[in-house]
Formats: structure tokens, C-alpha cells, sequence
């Protein structure tokens, strides 16, 4: 079904339910939907459990894609896949930092801020952007945003005492020490964006709002901040709340026997009752971060809702990667290819998405810029990797399909690129390592099967597909037949 037509569909069940004096006049065309993306950093998806709001306000009410991950588990290249809909072998961003990545390897002429404005978007963004934003010219605001809120490197990394560039002026909020209720990061990009919403809605021009906080992701080392028992530190009203979470201890946790695994795996030790200690510590001050970030997301609804504008907004909830917590005896981090790792939220609420819909069918960060393009019927200016999910979420039957995962190559240092699949993950490290799961059987990654002779003709057809993909651009990259299993 075309996006033309979904949406008129949504404007007909609308129109069925809402007052008659609701509707746009006759004759009138629909005002083309704003677009809200809330995009937190280093979110896996056990974390939704502890989201009210986010699973009342915007799942219950929209669509949530089940199967989403992340093409390269890592800042940069995942936040510039959404801003490109490209993969990372195709916007050349590999890292956080120089040579391979950061936020001066971005093509910032050619984003998705760009081709909405040009389309007649207004444009604005809160929080976190890409690291190393603000080291070389504080005051730049990137090509594509109208107003713009962006944080500071290295001052990103501090729910208090961070710099915001508002639109070309600096302000520094509060001190790191100085636990300042009123200045809590999260809390003070959500009430810009409120701002936003406020001055922006209704209107009849259209706008798209990027907010970033940056939660749950640690703080970094500060003198004088103890960040031994919350890192990152929680609002303070939320300090405490989930005190009595413990570790999750999926069959992955501390794995026995990693000897199927890649060296960089294989030769970590168990995990010790400290370290499980620290995992736990930092597992708390993770999700009470994240309640602040619930709390704004109840704010951008109500305020939506008051405006009028709640109906005619496409609200995207999602992650930039996930996180290890212990599984496979990885204490912390992420840039594996690991479920944990690799899956994260996706959640859509407004036009075209159906309430309450689970889908199952594979999606990923790729996508997120198609679909948002379909949705506004904006084109994009460079060719796109991945595929509006707009279709799959009112028809998920027949749209299979295997996700690159990447991490280089790179100058420098270690890599990977495989596959993800809807049964199948498949990964060539550069050192010579493989790595292949049968999710259907092994859905926590305990066994690699590489080796075993049954899967041999599996692994060569998606060594096969791997050497097209891992290059691909455009329709090539959406190409895909299943694999089949061992006979």
C-alpha cells in the first residue's frame, strides 16, 4: 500500500472517531505531519520494561518494531545512519573520533535536516549530536537545523555543568559538583523542546524536532564527582526509585564456555561478585536516568495534545546502540555483534501506524531516514540504504531481509562486518575470526556454529551475500532471499 494511502486511511479512521467540527475543512488537503524523533544513547531494549510513559504513551498508541537493530552499535556511524539513511560503508563515518569518524567526517550538506527544510520543514535540535561536535567552533550550528540547541564535547558527558550552543551563544548550566534539581540535563533539553512545540504548534508550516538526551549513557570521570554508586547520575527526584533492581541473568550471562568465540571474547575472565557489583551499580544509575527521559516524553505528548497537533505528529522513539551488561562476560559496552548490542527500541506513534501493532519483521536504524521522508513526501538528495517502514508496519508479511552489520574496515584497529538476519547472524572479524548463530535455536548467541559441518552450505551463501552487502548502495542493499537452514 503506497504512503498516499495509508494516510488517507488514517484520516478516515480519524475523522470516525473525532468531532465533526475536527476535521480540516472540505476540500482541504491534510497538512503534511510534523515529526518528533527521540533518539536516547546506549538503550538495549530490556531497559523499556522500566518506561511507563514510553510504553503507554507511545507503543500502546503506535507501533513498536520488535526485530530492530543497529547497523554499527556506536555513536557516530549509528546517529549518521539516521541522519543519511545510509550505512557507515557509505557515509564514511567509522568512529567517535579522527581519522575514522567523529562529527567532522559527516557530510552535514547532505542529512535528513537538510532535504525536510528544503521541503518546507521548520527544524530544530535538542542534546547530544555527534562526538567531537563543538571541539574545533563551538558556535557552529550544522547545515539543515533552524534553531539549534546542540551540547558541547567534552561537556556532553555531564548531567550538570554541560555547554549548550543555542543558535551561535554558548551557555554553561550549573557545575558538575552541584547537583542542581532545576539544571539536570535531561530536564533542561526537554523543556527547550516544549519550548519548541509551543512556538512552533499549530502553525501551518510543518516541523521536525531532534531530541537527544543523553541518558542512559555514563558521565565521564569528573574531579570532585563521586560517580561510584550512579553513573550516569539519575535526576535527583529519581535517585532510589529502582533500588531494588538486580542484575538480569539471561543463559548469556557470564558464559561458561566461550571457546566458540572470537579471542577479544574468548580471553576475558569470568565475572567476579565485584565486578557483578559494578555491572549492578551501573545498571541502576542507567535506568533512573532513563525516568527523567519517560517524564519528558509525557511532556511532548501533553504538549502535542494541547496543541492540536498530537494526531498530525509522527513521534519516533528509539536508540543509537545498545548495551552489555554481562552477557558473554562482557561487563560493559557495546560494538559487538551481540543482540544485546546490536537490538534496540523503535517504537512509532502517528499518521499510517497502527496502534498497539507489534512487528516482527527485521528493521533498522537504516530505515529511520526513509521512513520519516516517506512520511513527510520529502526526496532525499543522496542515494539511501534502507526502506520506509511505513508499509511493513500496516503489512509485515513479506518484507524479509538481512541487515548489514559493521564496524570498518577501519585505518586502524580491529573490525567486523557481517550479517543480521531474521534467523541468522553471521560476522568476519579482520582477524581471521568467525561467527555464526542460529537465532531460531540459539537466540542467545551460545553457540557459534561456524565450525559445525551441518551448517557449512548456510555459512558459504551468507559469506556469499556478505561479500555483496557489505558494499552495497541503494536498491542492492534491500535485496534479499531467506537463507535456509541445514537439511
Amino acid at each position: 500500500m503506497s504512503r498516499t494511502r495509508l494516510m488517507a486511511a488514517a484520516l478516515i479512521v480519524a475523522a470516525a472517531v473525532a468531532p465533526a467540527s475536527a476535521g480540516p475543512p472540505a476540500g482541504a488537503a491534510p497538512a503534511k505531519p510534523n515529526v518528533v524523533v527521540i533518539m536516547v544513547d546506549d538503550m538495549n531494549l530490556s531497559a523499556l520494561e522500566y518506561l511507563p510513559n514510553v510504553r503507554s504513551l507511545l507503543a500502546d498508541q503506535g507501533t513498536s518494531f520488535d526485530n530492530n537493530v543497529v547497523s554499527y552499535s556506536l555513536c557516530c556511524p549509528s546517529r549518521s545512519t539516521f541522519l543519511t539513511g545510509q550505512y557507515a560503508h557509505n557515509h564514511g563515518v567509522l568512529g567517535n573520533a579522527p581519522p575514522d569518524g567523529g562529527f567532522a567526517k559527516l557530510r552535514g550538506e547532505q542529512t535528513l535536516p537538510v532535504w525536510l527544510r528544503q521541503a518546507g520543514y521548520q527544524t530544530a535540535h535538542v542534546g547530544k549530536y555527534l562526538n567531537g561536535y563543538g571541539t574545533a567552533n563551538p558556535t557552529q550550528v550544522p547545515p539543515g537545523w533552524g534553531e539549534w540547541y546542540g551540547s558541547v564535547d567534552p561537556s556532553t558527558y555531564s548531567m550538570w555543568g554541560y555547554t549548550v550552543n543555542e543558535n551561535g551563544r554558548l551557555h554553561t548550566y550549573g557545575s558538575p559538583a552541584v547537583e542542581d534539581p532545576a539544571l539536570y540535563q535531561t530536564d533542561v533539553y526537554a523543556g527547550k523542546a516544549i519550548d519548541y512545540i509551543n512556538r512552533k504548534a499549530p502553525a501551518a508550516q510543518p516541523f521536525f524536532l531532534s531530541f537527544a538526551p543523553l541518558a542512559p549513557h555514563g558521565e565521564r570521570a569528573l574531579d570532585g564527582v563521586d560517580l561510584s554508586k550512579r553513573n550516569p547520575r539519575p535526576a535527583p527526584r529519581h535517585r532510589g526509585d529502582l533500588d531494588s533492581v538486580t542484575v538480569p541473568k539471561p543463559p548469556s550471562y557470564d558464559e561458561a564456555d566461550v571457546s566458540d568465540k572470537p579471542p577479544a571474547v574468548r580471553n576475558r575472565p569470568r565475572i567476579t561478585p565485584a565486578a557483578e557489583q559494578q555491572i549492578e551499580a551501573r545498571l541502576k544509575g542507567r535506568l533512573e536516568s532513563l525516568l527523567a527521559v519517560d517524564d519528558a516524553v509525557a511532556r511532548i505528548v501533553s504538549t502535542l495534545r494541547t496543541a492540536g497537533e498530537l494526531e498530525n505528529t509522527a513521534i519516533v522513539f528509539t536508540s543509537d546502540n545498545g548495551w552489555m551488561q554481562g552477557e558473554h562476560r562482557i561487563v560493559a559496552g557495546k560494538i559487538v555483534p551481540y543482540e544485546e548490542s546490536l537490538r534496540v527500541p523503535l517504537i512509532i506513534r502517528g499518521p499510517g501506524f497502527p496502534a498497539g501493532k507489534r512487528v516482527t519483521t527485521l528493521a533498522a536504524n537504516v530505515d529511520l531516514a526513509p521512513t520519516i521522508l516517506d512520511v513527510t513526501d520529502t526526496p532525499a538528495g543522496l542515494t539511501v540504504d534502507g526502506r520506509s517502514l511505513l508499509p511493513i508496519a500496516n503489512d509485515p508479511g513479506s518484507f524479509a531481509r538481512g541487515i548489514v552489520i559493521e564496524t570498518g574496515p577501519k585505518e586502524s584497529g580491529t573490525w567486523y562486518a557481517g550479517l543480521r538476519t531474521p534467523r541468522w547472524t553471521y560476522v568476519e572479524h579482520s582477524g581471521g575470526a568467525r561467527e555464526l548463530y542460529d537465532l531460531q535455536l540459539d537466540p542467545y548467541q551460545l553457540n557459534s556454529v561456524h565450525n559445525d559441518p551441518r551448517y557449512a552450505a548456510t555459512r558459504r551463501a551468507l559469506a556469499d551475500r556478505l561479500a555483496t552487502l557489505r558494499t552495497c548502495s541503494g536498491d542492492v542493499c534491500r535485496q534479499w532471499t531467506p537463507v535456509p537452514g541445514p537439511q
